[in-house]
This record gives structure tokens, C-alpha cells and sequence, in this order.
């Protein structure tokens, strides 16, 4: 699968001395061979990078704009190969993943746009004679990292935006997951970018991102990732004052209120909570039932989760896939064990299925009876375990909600328009759905606040963390 790609450094795919294994969670077999990187190759993209910011400063925002529209262009032919690729990666059902491809597509067709928009202004000045000019310019070079469970739509959320600005970027995709990343670096290979414009480097943290973090030319990194690891980030910046932003972990409180419409919300909330087997940051994983409702949405939510085939995510008939590795399985089987011993009710699931022979399955989960202080509502459990309780009054639901450190996402159904617009006020999130999951999209800022982030990802905000404001006091 990656025979002609390797390490994208300077225009070129280049081999390494090292090479690494990238195996399927649904088979447990080897995919592929990868070249990993060595701290001489990041420095070596680091470098082309560096080259590269100078022509892709003067290519012009209109200029910069026709390269990222090629790219998508190329994009949108390869959508069959790189839906593959996101599939055999991660397992996920092929359908999701070329949904996820064509939202990494939109992400360069309107960064694109982004880069025929970057505004100054001026401001008049005190000084007699005397304007204030204020200009963006591009941060510098950046380093991205990005996850594993969206290995097309976290990189092109961090390479659209940045070269939009005129930034040049090291890509350290996940090593679970290279190749997607690998394809749309290809992609953008004859875009018309500068050589060095875009680098890929895959490897070890101590060989890719610790030489990343070390180098004062780097100025900007972005992450998407666990709460630690972004903490971690914060502190290594540090030692160069580079810019930071982040996309870190969740733990999304889902409320549904007596006035809410039940059967369309069970018809959203169901495949939702088991896309990717549940291993999306912004899923729900606390729900609060109101007690009028809590019985009747219990039976429909398991009634449907009955009906979820679970299998590998090339089958298109499959809606859930596997876990990502057998660390993520052990863990959800500790977390579900946990809550039973804690006092949980297993209304669904529960086990690995047992129709398969290889590969990191489980089945969707529903708990019932869960209290608010149990391991499963306390962290993200990141897996396809949905964890239920009760509430009774608007007050008290907000406030359990608002518990968490985490702050990514938040949502809530209801009828009426004024519990909508208290609740998206109540809510410490950066984002919140009402009778609606659809938050990620290219013309709206992803992010989050608390211990799940900071900056934002997509919208015209997206642009903004790469760039730099000039002022410029001019006297004639």
C-alpha cells in the first residue's frame, strides 16, 4: 500500500534506512511497510521548509489560492483510492470514510478562498502627518501533528489554513495511520506550491517531533491529540516561544429535555455515538435523559443499537468497525468492567463479539444507571460506549453538564427556542449542537476551551493562528 510514497521532504518522496509496520485493526495483519524518519531526515525537512518560505511568501495570496484549489482538484479524483486507505487504516466503514474525505477536500477549496482574504487596515494616528498600518503575515514554518481517527480531516485542517497564510509545514501524521496523510501530501506534490512547501515526516516522538520542538526556526505547532500530550507541547514551546494551538480531548455531555422530540433524536443520536466506533473526540459520551422521557429513550436507543453490523469497514454494509489497536480494546473492556463493578447497569453489549477470530472489536455499548462520579462519566472513555443517566430540572442538568475539565462540545434537544438559547449560554464548551451533530465543517471554527484545547480550526478563524499582525507607524 505504500510502495511510492515514503518521506515527502523538498518536492520529493525519499526512502529511509528505517522502516516501520502499519497493521489492520480489522485483521491484525500487516498493511504495510513505512519509512520512519531519523532526526537528520526532520531537520532535512525542516530545512526545505525554511527554503521554501521565501517563494511561497512572494507566490501571493491569489496565487496561493489556484494551488490549493489543484490540490483539492486532485483530491476529488482520488477519492476512491484515499477512502481505501482511511478504511484499511483505521477500520472505519468505508462509507464514513469518504464522507471524511470529501470534508478534507472542502477544507482546501475554502482555505483556497481564505487566501484571497487576508485583510489589514489602516488606523489613523495621533501623530501629526502620521497612519497606522497594519498588516498579517505568515507566522513561519509550522509543525503539525495529527491523530489517527481522522487521518484525512485533521491534516487538511492544519495544511489548508497554513498554506493559505503562506506558511511552509512539517506533517507528522500518526504512524497507526500514515498513508491517508501520505496521499493527499501527494496530491498537493504538483499543486504549483514551492518545493519545501509541504513536508512529511513519519517516526518516533524522540525522531520527529522532539527535533520539531527543539528547532527555533519552527514557530507555530499544532496539534491534534490526547489533553497530555497537549500539555506536554505547552511546556516544550516554551523553550522557544513557539505559537500553539490545539485540538485535545472531550467528554460531551448529551442532554434531551421532557419537550424533546424523541424519535427523531434517537434516529440522530444512535449512529452518531458509533461512528468510528465511538473514537471521536466530539461524541457524545454523558448523556442526561430527562426522567419522563429516560425509559422510553432507553428502549429506542437500544432497540437500534441491536441493529448495528458490526465488521470490517470495507464491507459496505458495515456501520461500526473496530477499535484502533488492542490497547484501546483492553481499555474499553477495563472501562465497562469498571462501571459495572461501580454499580452501572449493562442494558447492551458489553463483550468482544464473538463471530470474529482476529482483530479489535467490541460491541456497542449501552450503560444505564451510571452516576455521575463513575470512572465512565468522569473521563472520556473515547470507544463506542454510551453512558446514561437521569436528571429532572434544567438547572441541575446544566450545572452536571458544566462538571467536567473537558470543554469541546456539548448538545442538547429540545422544542423550544428559548431552552435552546439558555442552554448554548449555560453550556462551557466551544461548541454546541441543538437537535443537530454537525459541527465540523469547513466554514465553521472547531475548538474547544478548558482542558480540550485552544485556537480554532476552520471558518475565518481558522486562518488567524497563522498569522502574524505588522503595525507600522508611517509619518510623511
Amino acid at each position: 500500500m505504500y510502495e511510492k510514497f515514503g518521506l515527502f521532504i523538498n518536492g520529493d518522496w525519499i526512502k529511509s534506512s528505517q522502516n516501520g509496520e502499519v497493521r489492520s485493526p480489522v485483521t491484525e495483519g500487516v498493511l504495510g511497510t513505512v519509512s520512519l524518519a531519523s532526526p537528520r531526515d526532520t531537520v532535512s525537512a525542516i530545512d526545505a521548509a525554511e527554503r521554501a518560505m521565501t517563494d511561497l511568501r512572494k507566490m501571493g495570496g491569489f496565487e496561493r489560492a489556484d494551488a490549493l484549489h489543484r490540490a483539492a482538484d486532485a483530491m476529488i479524483s482520488r477519492k476512491s483510492e484515499a477512502a481505501h486507505m482511511i478504511s484499511s487504516e483505521t477500520g472505519k466503514p468505508i462509507a464514513q470514510a469518504e464522507r471524511e474525505w470529501s470534508l478534507a477536500c472542502d477544507q482546501f477549496r475554502w482555505y483556497a478562498e481564505e487566501a484571497r482574504r487576508i485583510y489589514g487596515r489602516v488606523v489613523e494616528s495621533r501623530v501629526p502627518g502620521g497612519r497606522f498600518e497594519i498588516t498579517a503575515e505568515p507566522v513561519g514554518i509550522v509543525g503539525a501533528f495529527t491523530a489517527w481517527n481522522f487521518p484525512a480531516a485533521l491534516p487538511a485542517r492544519k495544511l489548508a489554513p497554513a498554506l493559505a497564510a503562506g506558511c511552509s509545514v512539517v506533517l507528522r501524521p500518526s504512524s497507526q495511520t500514515p498513508g491517508v496523510a501520505m496521499v493527499m501530501v501527494d496530491c498537493l506534490k504538483d499543486a504549483g506550491l514551492p518545493n519545501g512547501a509541504i513536508n512529511l515526516v513519519v517516526g518516533s516522538t524522540s525522531d520527529t517531533y522532539a527535533t520539531i520542538m527543539a528547532d527555533k526556526r519552527v514557530r507555530k505547532v499544532s496539534l491534534t491529540g490526547s489533553t497530555r500530550v497537549g500539555q506536554k507541547m505547552i511546556r516544550d514551546a516554551a523553550d522557544t516561544v513557539k505559537k500553539v494551538s490545539m485540538e485535545l480531548g472531550g467528554n460531551a455531555p448529551l442532554i434531551v429535555y421532557e419537550d424533546a422530540d424523541i424519535e427523531p433524536a434517537l434516529d440522530a443520536i444512535v449512529p452518531t455515538k458509533y461512528a468510528n466506533c465511538g473514537q471521536v473526540c466530539v461524541t457524545p459520551d454523558r448523556f442526561f435523559i430527562h426522567d419522563s422521557l429516560h425509559d422510553a429513550f432507553v428502549e429506542g436507543f437500544v432497540e437500534r443499537t441491536a441493529k448495528i453490523k458490526v465488521g470490517d469497514g470495507l464491507n459496505p454494509a458495515t456501520a461500526m468497525g473496530p477499535l484502533i489497536n488492542r490497547a484501546r480494546l483492553e481499555e474499553i473492556e477495563n472501562i465497562v468492567e469498571g462501571a459495572l463493578k461501580e454499580g452501572a447497569t449493562l442494558a447492551f453489549g458489553g463483550n468482544r463479539p464473538t463471530q470474529f477470530n482476529a482483530g479489535y472489536f467490541f460491541e456497542p455499548t449501552v450503560l444505564t444507571n451510571v452516576s455521575d462520579d463513575m470512572k465512565v462519566f468522569v473521563e472520556e472513555n473515547f470507544g463506542p460506549v454510551a453512558a446514561i443517566s437521569r436528571f429532572s430540572e434544567e438547572e441541575e442538568v446544566l450545572e452536571r453538564a458544566n462538571s467536567s475539565d473537558m470543554g469541546l462540545a456539548a448538545y442538547a434537544f429540545t422544542r423550544s427556542p428559548d431552552r435552546a438559547r439558555r442552554t448554548v449560554a449555560a453550556l462551557k464548551s466551544g461548541m454546541v449542537g441543538i437537535n443537530s451533530f454537525a459541527l465540523a465543517a469547513s466554514e465553521a471554527p472547531f475548538g474547544g476551551t478548558n482542558h480540550s484545547g485552544m485556537g480554532r480550526e476552520g471558518g475565518c478563524e481558522g486562518i488567524e493562528d497563522y498569522l502574524d499582525a505588522k503595525l507600522a507607524q508611517i509619518v510623511f
